[in-house]
């Protein structure tokens, strides 16, 4: 689903259901960010009945029962809450909301999906840590940079193959087009948004838990700065920083609002895995001047180099895990620690950014 600002927020992949009609019912509220779209289609790819959603503005209920008219409207967040048909609440809420809207889900026996950025606080992410150990339901977190981008779901299969041997640093570039008239007020307001790194950072970190095998990090230097963006003076534009695993394997990554209009994709992120045996490349989402299309790897090791075109090639198998996780109170999809853990080194990495002027 591509929307006015110019982001394709609903990837499609290849439907693969693991369970059947009926089995799983899930509901959506909370439509404050367009990635509900592709957390709810990963879902229903993956064999998920879509059966409500609620948002305090008609409208975004108009609009995403468009997208999936199995979805009936609800009178209010209570009617979804109180429903124990409904397994699994999936919501994209204003950032600094996400937190205390998981926690009251799980409170009401549900599992939560939420996008990212799950938190813009520390005290937020103890409250849900709290409640998820209390009640046993998941916090799961839509860090979408890794699990709906094909050539990302394919380098960490490489890297588990042992293609490059041991992960010992990771580059990342999350760069974004603003496109400012087409953003809510929200987005501009740093108590709401929590902070570039806390943000769009959120991705860069998760992936760099992930793809080194790492359980914790140290934040070792962040910086944040608005550069071209006045107007907006809550608004950062950029950031960056660097980290340094518990096992010893270093990450810089980069973020921005900066994305000039010539480039034909909404961000250029691409990533640089080192290992040490070897080296992935992703571009994600473009490879410029050459390919309009994304998901494209570059491998380098002993057996030579390599070019994979993943477009429609690898599909999205977090989905379907994250279902039967549900089911059988397993955590294949992602592990509850490794999800609070990235949020938590996001916002870590905000607070102690320096602001450059």
């Amino acid at each position: 689903m591509q929307t006015k600002d110019g982001m394709n927020y609903a990837p499609q992949g290849k439907p693969n259901p693991v369970v059947g009609q009926g089995e799983f019912a899930f509901a959506a509220m909370a439509l404050d960010h367009g990635h509900i779209y592709g957390m709810c289609n990963g879902l229903v790819e993956a064999g998920a009945d879509l059966v409500a959603v609620y948002d305090p503005d008609p409208a975004k209920v108009e609009a995403f029962i468009k997208k999936f008219p199995q979805a009936k409207a609800a009178a209010s967040e209570e009617e979804i809450l109180n429903d124990p048909s409904i397994k699994l609440v999936a919501a994209a809420a204003v950032p600094s909301l996400r937190g205390p809207l998981g926690v009251r889900v799980m409170d009401h026996g549900k599992d939560y999906f939420t996008d990212k950025t799950p938190f813009t606080t520390l005290e937020q992410l103890e409250q849900a840590r709290a409640k998820a150990k209390e009640t046993g339901k998941k916090y799961m977190v839509y860090y979408s940079e890794r699990l709906h981008v094909e050539s990302a779901v394919f380098a960490g299969q490489l890297i588990e193959q042992g293609a490059i041997g041991r992960v010992v640093q990771v580059i990342g570039f999350g760069p974004h087009r603003l496109n400012a008239p087409s953003r809510p007020e929200w987005f501009f307001q740093h108590d709401k948004y929590g902070g570039i790194l806390c943000d769009i950072g959120s991705h860069q970190i998760e992936q760099f838990l992930f793809f080194t095998g790492a359980k914790d990090a140290t934040v070792l230097h962040s910086k944040i700065a608005n550069y071209n963006n006045k107007d907006y003076p809550e608004l950062e534009d950029f950031g960056d920083a660097t980290l340094v695993a518990d096992n010893g394997a270093t990450n810089y990554f980069r973020v921005d609002w900066l994305t000039p209009d010539g480039l034909g994709t909404w961000g250029d992120g691409r990533m640089t895995i080192l290992g040490t045996d070897g080296y992935i490349e992703l571009r994600k989402y473009i490879d410029i001047a050459r390919d309009p299309q994304g998901d494209h790897l570059y491998l380098v090791n002993k057996e030579g180099e390599q070019h994979f075109s993943l477009k429609g090639q690898v599909g999205y198998p977090f989905f379907g895990q994250l279902i039967l996780d549900c089911i059988n109170r397993t955590e294949k999809a992602m592990t509850q620690e490794h999800a609070f853990k990235a949020a938590e080194l996001c916002i870590k990495a905000q607070m102690q950014a320096v602001r450059v002027e």
